[in-house]
């Protein structure tokens, strides 16, 4: 009788969830506007699936929560997150809901929106948290401002999440990523809705310009006083750096490396992966800023919304102090 091997061992569970809504996402294959197009390439994209891949390209166990349609565009996300090395276990099917569309139209050399996602399975999302077992035993728990435009129930979702703490243990971190094309038509103003979302998470991403749209911020420093009393907060300015404020109170800033901009959709998805990955490196807040500019910088480079991230051997020499940025791959 020959010996039964032990089952193998589970895989541990993820770093970082990320909830939210990914797309089936259809681009002209060459610039353009879309009437004109013969032909469109299918990839997918989400903000919060974003930086779930980016995440484990970076080296970090990651997993993407949320709900698709039970159509060929659903289908398609799943395998595209899962060949990223993203967790898509607890993903939930909705038979009755499409997955939702967006089409990328590059004109005039900046690339324009279109959405299709108005009563999609992942707008279905609600108060009752998806996978709370799941939520509950990550490190870090990543959601955006996008959620909150999708419907009342997303913003209920997130509320629950951020502001009732139901799920206690993870980090809960909140990229504003405010789309005022998505807000059109709500009964609530985002500028109060994303303030209130903002107030009560653990970790606040948010662009300056974003911030001067929605608050009429026009500094870091009053940013960081608006969203008192969020215990950290990391300002991006585009080109010119991102600012970190931590819990004592102090502010780091460190410059953005000059890039060649291919196409910047996915950029600051990309730069909040590669914060979230120096975070949980432990690394010092300077190299986390590095990292997050490292990582957007390769968003930066393509048009995918997913880019593909430099080995880890390339760009850990760069994340210290006075590193010259010009090394950077």
């Amino acid at each position: 009788m020959h010996p039964t091997s032990p089952p193998p061992a589970a895989p541990p569970p993820p770093a970082v969830v990320c909830l939210g809504e990914t797309m089936a996402v259809l681009t002209p294959s060459s610039a353009g506007p879309l009437h004109t197009s013969d032909a469109l390439n299918l990839r997918t994209g989400g903000a919060e699936s974003n930086v779930a891949a980016s995440l484990a390209g970076l080296g970090h166990r990651s997993a993407w929560l949320g709900r698709v349609g039970d159509d060929p565009f659903g289908r398609r996300v799943l395998a595209d997150l899962a060949a990223h090395g993203v967790a898509t276990d607890a993903v939930e099917t909705d038979p009755d809901r499409p997955t939702g569309l967006y089409l990328k139209e590059p004109v005039d050399g900046a690339t324009r929106p279109h959405y299709y996602r108005a009563g999609s399975a992942a707008s279905a999302l609600g108060p009752g948290l998806p996978a709370p077992e799941l939520l509950a035993t990550a490190a870090v728990v990543h959601v955006t401002g996008i959620t909150a435009a999708l419907s009342d129930s997303c913003r209920r979702l997130l509320h629950t999440l951020l502001v009732e703490r139901a799920v206690p243990g993870p980090l809960l971190t909140f990229d504003v990523n405010h789309r005022a094309a998505l807000w059109r038509g709500s009964r609530e103003p985002a500028a109060e809705v994303l303030l209130t979302l903002a107030r009560a998470a653990d970790l606040v991403l948010v662009g300056r310009d974003e911030a001067a749209a929605l608050w009429g911020t026009e500094h870091p420093d009053e940013i960081r006083a608006l969203l008192a009393p969020a215990p950290r907060l990391v300002v991006k300015d585009a080109d010119v750096g991102a600012t970190s404020y931590t819990p004592d109170g102090d502010s780091v800033f460190v410059a953005a490396p000059r890039v060649d901009v291919v196409e910047p959709v996915g950029a600051g998805d990309a730069f909040a992966a590669g914060y979230l990955a120096g975070l949980l490196e432990e690394r010092p807040e300077p190299a986390r800023l590095r990292l997050g500019h490292l990582a957007a910088r390769a968003a930066l480079t393509t048009t995918d919304d997913v880019p593909r991230m430099p080995p880890r051997h390339d760009i850990d020499p760069l994340l210290v102090p006075d590193a010259p940025w010009s090394t950077a791959p």
